[in-house]
């Protein structure tokens, strides 16, 4: 009978530990802005950062990561005035060290600028429209990053596989 019942608790233990195991925990995605080419000048084509970003799903807790030479481009972000005049009168903050990593820590549209003169004119300026997890786009509406949901899923995992033990070792 003894021998029965820690059979149970076997697969009982297996059963956490697979489903514990097939949590998801998300983290959250870096985009190298302009991919290969970097943050730089666009030499082509003057909608190189609109085009880029167009194919991708920005949401709260993501990171953009700037990749320039220091000395050479510097990214500000600014409003949607300064966006579309190419001024940095309106900004929110400016890195001027590259790569800079900038994590989106709202919805809505962010602007982006390299305030160098005549870069922004020639096209190194991008526009992200960031969502939340749940698809909403609301300006200024904060999200939990999805690592933060992500650290509870695993929290809970390790709980629930220390009790599947427990219960195993009893």
């Amino acid at each position: 009978m003894k021998k029965m019942g820690r059979k149970s608790s076997m697969a009982m233990a297996v059963v956490c530990v697979v489903l514990a195991s097939t949590l998801t925990t998300y983290a959250s995605t870096t985009y190298t802005v302009g991919d290969s080419i970097g943050w730089q000048v666009p030499t082509s084509n003057s909608n190189l950062y609109d085009d880029w970003a167009d194919n991708k799903t920005f949401v709260v807790g993501d990171d953009l990561l700037f990749k320039f030479i220091t000395g050479e481009h510097d990214v500000a972000e600014v409003t949607e005035p300064g966006y579309d005049a190419c001024t940095n009168t309106d900004t929110i903050s400016t890195d001027n060290k590259g790569p800079v990593k900038i994590t989106l820590k709202r919805t809505g549209d962010h602007y982006f600028i390299c305030t160098y003169p005549g870069h922004c004119p020639a096209g190194q300026k991008l526009k992200v429209q960031v969502q939340s997890e749940t698809g909403d786009t609301t300006p200024g509406v904060l999200s939990p990053p999805r690592n933060a949901a992500s650290s509870l899923v695993v929290t809970i995992s390790l709980v629930f596989v220390s009790i599947s033990t427990f219960v195993l070792l009893c």
